[in-house]
């Protein structure tokens, strides 16, 4: 957790509360430490979180990972989750991506070209090459104010947002993608 030293702190929605630890840790129950699973708001790490006995913790709350009440917190990935907290990913990134439609908006304002060959809005499911090139014309004319706009401006771009919530799943269920554009990874600091 080297970012978190930094100061700042690092929110994170709880995704999933085991108080009781995981069902498949053959310990006895008195030795199992209560557990979260979490992702982080700016960059979409997966956190798993030991938590004191009387900690008050639960499903949606947002949280500090750099807190220090927390006896242990380590990224995951997302094949380490629980399927409670796999299942209730998609619905957080959704809530996310919503809550702060303006960040996401800017993405469609300000992506750039990673290669010659290959932009940014290529990564997102479904824009290809005709679509990428409306995105860019329109953005010149006037920059994307929010996700209606973007539909209105940009015809054949349905449910931008749901564009984005797909994209940032699949960067977190995949391992071996080439670029991300939203999941920060440890070694891309």
């Amino acid at each position: 957790m080297s970012d978190s030293e930094s100061g700042g702190g690092i929110e994170a929605v709880v995704l999933d509360v085991l108080p009781h630890g995981r069902s498949d840790d053959d310990r006895p129950r008195y030795q199992k430490e209560p557990l979260a699973f979490a992702t982080g708001i700016e960059d979409f790490r997966l956190y798993e979180i030991v938590l004191d006995e009387d900690a008050d913790v639960s499903f949606g709350d947002r949280i500090d990972v750099t807190d220090r009440s927390f006896q242990r917190v380590d990224e995951v990935e997302y094949e380490d989750l629980p399927s409670g907290a796999q299942s209730e990913l998609e619905y957080a990134v959704e809530d996310l991506v919503e809550a702060e439609a303006g960040r996401f908006v800017d993405f469609f304002n300000e992506a750039q070209p990673i290669t010659l060959r290959l932009h940014q809005l290529n990564l997102l499911p479904g824009i290809g090459k005709k679509l990428r090139n409306t995105i860019l014309d329109e953005r010149k004319r006037q920059p994307f104010e929010s996700f209606e706009d973007l539909e209105e401006r940009v015809g054949g771009l349905h449910s931008p947002r749901e564009v984005l919530v797909e994209r940032i799943l699949e960067e977190l269920r995949e391992d071996d993608l080439k670029y991300r554009i939203f999941v920060r990874e440890e070694d891309q600091e």
